[in-house]
């Protein structure tokens, strides 16, 4: 029963007022106290309701996951409420258990509620969403069905809701390029990813389209495609959310391809992108220049090619500013200044490890300091053997000795 505060409770007669007067008081005399009439108890009923629903998506978006449970479980245990309040419930359980992670509860009521109400106008959103569920379970043909139910369960919307059915029906189809594309089956990935550039779809969702294009004929082994599909999409949405990464796949491609020069040209313009690019979303941007970075330069450099080894850490070393990051490159540059036969630079390298590792190295970069400390002392040896050398047979055998390439100087420390 629900309590109506003191200020609202309707005092009732005396006891023996009806007696007195004569007159019967039945037809007029007020409820008990704290006894609502039917319409208004209704109304606080649906208002009740209405408090629930809202509470519940509010816990739910703060994270306060068993708060939420609670709170959309009065509004389906209610024996009263209203159709309509259990829809939103329902929807909103679903919701909460897919951010929660708890998917096949997620899955579970989608489906009860698809089952009890399937002519309701949220069913396509319902589809799609369990669709999401089902695929994040790793059922990809049953997620691909229920998004195929999605475009069909869109015609049967009314005349006025055609706007509403093209943006469902564009993003079932997105949906199941996507669904593709996770499960592996990259040839029906690039076919709807394809379509989807064909059809009218917002800047940023044809030039997702594109670049998953690309991505899929990588991973299906179209090294050649990959780099025109990739090459387009850069050109055509150079300010896309995903360019920094389609610039990694596009430089590590063509190096496969053995096109070195290619490569390297691509990673610069990586490494060297505009500032105001890469504040507009740091994190991604400097993810992608080091991971590109890093992998082209140890690639060359395991492959003989120092020059462009040395020309790519050396912009490495200007990306951040942590000890971290700048003291592996440091000692990859003085690796590669020692293989070009720069022995003083590459000693200023190495020096430079050691200096910023300070007189006790903490243990992150203790390791490191001891290498650094050991190629200087190395380059001395060679130096002093050099000498020698050229002392008893002349300065042709030093030359000999000063540029043949040191076994130890192959030894890599990437970032």
């Amino acid at each position: 029963m629900l309590v109506v505060p003191a200020s609202a409770r309707v005092e009732t007669e005396p006891a023996n007022a009806a007696a007195t007067s004569g007159t019967s008081h039945d037809a007029h005399r007020p409820e008990p106290a704290g006894v609502l009439q039917p319409e208004a108890a209704a109304a606080k009923s649906t208002d009740d309701m209405q408090s629930l629903l809202a509470l519940g998506s509010k816990l739910t978006e703060r994270g306060d996951y068993d708060s939420a449970d609670i709170a959309f479980r009065q509004v389906l245990d209610a024996p009263h409420a209203k159709t309509e309040s259990i829809k939103v419930a329902l929807l909103g359980l679903a919701h909460m258990h897919r951010k929660q992670g708890a998917l096949s509860k997620a899955a579970a009521i989608y489906e009860r509620f698809l089952k009890d109400f399937p002519d309701d106008e949220r069913t396509p959103d319902a589809q799609l969403d369990l669709g999401r569920t089902l695929r994040g379970l790793g059922a990809h043909k049953s997620a691909v069905s229920r998004f195929y139910n999605v475009i069909s369960s869109t015609l049967k919307l009314p005349g006025d809701g055609f706007e509403r059915y093209q943006i469902l029906a564009k993003t079932a189809q997105f949906e199941i390029a996507e669904t593709h594309f996770l499960a592996g089956e990259f040839a029906d990935a690039i076919k709807f990813y394809t379509r989807l550039r064909l059809l009218d779809l917002a800047p940023a969702d044809r030039a997702r389209a594109h670049f998953k294009a690309g991505f899929s004929l990588r991973l299906q082994g179209n090294i050649d495609g990959a780099v025109t599909m990739l090459r387009a999409y850069l050109e055509q949405s150079p300010d896309d959310e995903n360019v920094p990464e389609a610039r990694y796949l596009l430089a590590i491609s063509l190096r496969e391809l053995k096109r070195p020069q290619e490569a390297l040209t691509v990673t610069l313009d990586l490494l060297r992108a505009e500032k105001s690019r890469v504040a507009a979303d740091s994190k991604r941007w400097i993810y992608w220049q080091r991971r590109t970075g890093n992998y082209l330069a140890n690639d060359f450099f395991e492959n003989g090619d120092i020059l462009n080894a040395r020309t790519i850490y050396a912009v490495l070393l200007e990306l951040a500013p942590e000890a971290t990051w700048r003291l592996p490159i440091t000692y990859q540059l003085g690796l590669c200044y020692e293989r070009l036969g720069l022995t003083e630079r590459a000693k200023a390298s190495y020096q430079g490890v050691i200096d910023a590792a300070g007189p006790t190295p903490p243990e992150d970069f203790r390791e490191l300091a001891t290498m650094a400390k050991w190629r200087i002392e190395h380059l001395d040896w060679r130096e002093r053997v050099g000498h020698q050398v050229t002392d008893f047979f002349g300065p042709g055998m030093h030359s000999q000795l000063a540029t043949a390439p040191s076994v130890l100087s192959k030894q890599t420390a990437s970032p």
